[in-house]
Parts: structure tokens; C-alpha cells; sequence
């Protein structure tokens, strides 16, 4: 079941990698501007933010494995739509679609990754996030290399997806056996939203995760463009190195797995965010074409453990009672951060041009940092008073 969970992750990651390098293209196709990206990333936010708000509600009524199985169908619905639509709306539309099949499962398994594995396993799971991430790049580049169209890599990962949810409907029963013979770590009862909602700290969770994962997203999403369009970077020279970034997370995320074990969280944590924040003046910088993709890798690498570290901590940080509702609402503003900072950028990048890139992710890692800084230093009297050993 662990490596079913794994596969998921893996299956998450890939239409998230395929949008930064067919985005081009698909302006083009549809005579777009700049900034019509963020329509799309709006529509596919309120499906993601539905489902994970359900999340709960979804996994009373059915099997983790039901649930794979139809996050997966109503994923490769949504990307052979876009492959097959000629209307920018349709395609628009269908973005709801690709965001509750996506919402679900993500919130579901990361809450219960958050309370039956251990720091280590959360951050081989989002590594497995990242392959897929990584994939989706080098196969979009590699079919506009060969002057097929945007579309063609979209039906591929779709007709993936479709593979994927026929393998989860075949093996709902075991994870129904999975689920009924591990125990239940969790023994406290839960808090309602209202009484999570009126921790401090766990607004400031939320802060974090929304910054975070608008920095990681706006990075995958609009770096391709500005080394192509802005710094006259050639395609096949960007979009290999769009899926290192995409790769170097992957990779971090499998080395932050060891790394827990010999330094503590919060000391990881403020390594990757400095990172984070000295990638994004390098690309700013460019004082070579090299070392702007230097720059874009190191904010891949240095990005790998913030998002699994903070979900394996949640219960620690806000205690067991509220676990459930706080990964819920992390993940609610991380796809919100997902959507809403790469779209800010695009706005930015229509008005001031696309090398306002680069110092609006610095501007952005600044502020994670002043938020990592407040998150731990906060206290909630919830949690418990010392860590676990996990």
C-alpha cells in the first residue's frame, strides 16, 4: 500500500510539470496573453480547494483506494479534454475538473501520512511528487521537439492517468484490508474547524504553506518562459533545466529523508528556506545564462523539505485533536498559493516585463522566511510538549 501511495504522489507531480513548458505553446494556439495563464490555475484551484475541503468527508464514505482510483479517472478526464478541445474556455473549464480529482487524494493521503509515517517516509513520498514533476517537462519538451503538438503530451499523461485508476479500482479491496488492520494512531478526538481555526499558529501554518508553494509553483511554471522569451535561452536548452529544478526536488526530497535522522526539523527547515531565497537572487542576478539555471536548481534543491517536513510535524505543532482539520486547511492554502502567486507573477510580468520575474520570487522567499521565523517561534498549548519519536 506504501508504494501504491508512492504512485500516486508520482501521478500528482506530472500534469504540474507538463504546464511550464506547453504554456508557450499554448498562448499561441490559442492567441493568448501573458497573463491568461492565471484564469486556468483559478479554475483548477476551486476543484482542488472543494475536494480538499471534502477530503474528511470522502474518506468516511469510501476506500482510500475508491478514491485513488476516481481522483485518477477525473484527472485523465481533464487532460485528454485539454488535448482534444479547441476552445480556450472548454479548456478553462475542465480546470475545475483537474482540480478535484488532484484536491482529494492529496489532502487524504498526506493526512494520513501526517499521522502513520515518520519524517522520513513523508519526504520519499513528495519526492515521489517530484518524479513526476520532473517527467512531465522532459516529455513535453522532448514532443515539441519533435514538432508534435502541446496537445499530444497531454494525452499521454492522460492516457497514463487512465492506466493508473484502472490499477487503483483493481486493488480497492486491499487497501480496505490495509486500512481496517493497522492501528489507529490517532486516539484523541477531533477538534471542530472552528476551535482549529482559533489557533494562532495555525494561521501562521497556513501563511507558510501558501507562500511556499506559490514560490515552488511560480518557479516551475514561468522560469521556462523567462530564460526563453526574456534571455533568448533556446528551447532545448531551457527545458531540460526546467526539469532539473523539477528533478533537484525530487532529489532533495530523498536526501532530507536521511538528513531527519541527524539534524532536527527546524534546523533543516531554515537551511532550505535561506535557500530558497539565495536561488531566487542568483536568477535574478544572471550573471550568465549558467548560472541562472544554477540558481533555478538550488531553489529546486533547497525547496525539497519544507512542504513534507511541515505536514510530518502537524501533529506535534498543533496537536493529535486538531491534526486532521490543520493538514486539511495546509493543503487548501497551499494549492491557493499554488494558483494565486504564479498568477500575481504573470500580472506582474504583463506590466513590468518578464524580468520582474526573478525579484518577485526573491520578494517571496524573504517573506517565507519571516514566517518560518514566527511559526516556530509560536507555542500552542494545544500541542504537545515535546516531539515524538517517530
Amino acid at each position: 500500500m506504501i508504494g501504491l501511495a508512492y504512485l500516486s504522489f508520482v501521478s500528482l507531480g506530472l500534469p504540474d510539470g507538463l504546464l511550464g513548458v506547453a504554456w508557450p505553446s499554448i498562448r499561441a494556439s490559442f492567441d493568448l496573453p501573458l497573463d491568461a495563464l492565471g484564469a486556468l490555475l483559478v479554475m483548477f484551484t476551486i476543484g482542488y480547494l472543494i475536494s480538499s475541503f471534502s477530503s474528511g468527508r470522502l474518506l468516511a464514505a469510501m476506500s482510500v483506494g475508491t478514491l485513488l482510483a476516481l481522483s485518477c479517472l477525473a484527472t485523465a478526464a481533464s487532460l485528454i479534454g485539454y488535448a482534444l478541445t479547441s476552445a480556450w474556455e472548454v479548456m478553462v473549464a475542465l480546470g475545475v475538473l483537474a482540480g478535484l480529482g488532484a484536491g482529494a487524494i492529496d489532502a487524504g493521503l498526506n493526512t494520513f501520512a501526517a499521522t502513520q509515517f515518520s519524517a522520513r517516509m513523508v519526504n520519499w513520498l513528495h519526492a515521489c511528487y517530484g518524479i513526476g514533476a520532473a517527467a512531465g517537462p522532459v516529455l513535453m519538451t522532448s514532443v515539441l521537439a519533435m514538432r508534435q503538438p502541446w496537445q499530444r503530451g497531454y494525452a499521454i499523461v492522460g492516457c497514463g492517468q487512465l492506466l493508473l485508476a484502472f490499477c487503483f479500482a483493481l486493488t480497492r479491496r486491499r487497501w480496505s484490508d490495509a486500512s481496517a488492520g493497522r492501528e489507529n494512531r490517532v486516539s484523541a478526538p477531533s477538534a471542530s474547524a472552528f476551535a482549529t481555526l482559533r489557533l494562532p499558529v495555525v494561521w501562521l501554518s497556513v501563511a507558510v504553506f501558501f507562500v511556499y508553494t506559490g514560490i515552488e509553483a511560480a518557479a516551475g511554471a514561468w522560469a521556462y518562459t523567462l530564460f526563453t522569451e526574456a534571455r533568448g535561452v533556446p528551447m532545448m536548452a531551457a527545458g531540460p533545466w526546467v526539469s532539473v529544478y523539477w528533478g533537484a526536488l525530487t532529489v532533495g526530497r530523498l536526501l532530507s529523508g536521511f538528513v531527519v535522522g541527524f539534524v532536527t526539523v527546524n534546523r533543516l527547515l531554515r537551511f532550505c528556506t535561506a535557500g530558497i531565497a539565495v536561488g531566487a537572487a542568483i536568477v535574478w542576478l544572471n550573471v550568465t545564462n549558467l548560472t541562472g539555471f544554477l540558481g533555478l536548481a538550488l531553489m529546486g534543491l533547497a525547496s525539497a523539505a519544507v512542504f513534507p517536513s511541515l505536514i510530518a510535524t502537524t501533529p506535534e505543532r498543533l496537536g493529535e485533536t486538531h491534526t486532521a482539520n490543520g493538514v486539511g486547511f495546509q493543503i487548501a492554502a497551499a494549492v491557493l498559493g499554488q494558483s494565486l502567486l504564479p498568477a500575481i507573477v504573470g500580472l506582474l510580468a504583463s506590466r513590468f516585463g518578464l524580468e520582474i520575474i526573478g525579484p518577485s520570487l526573491l520578494a517571496a522567499a524573504a517573506l517565507l522566511l519571516v514566517l518560518f521565523e514566527t511559526l516556530i517561534a509560536a507555542k500552542s498549548e494545544h500541542a504537545p510538549v515535546r516531539y515524538r519519536e517517530r
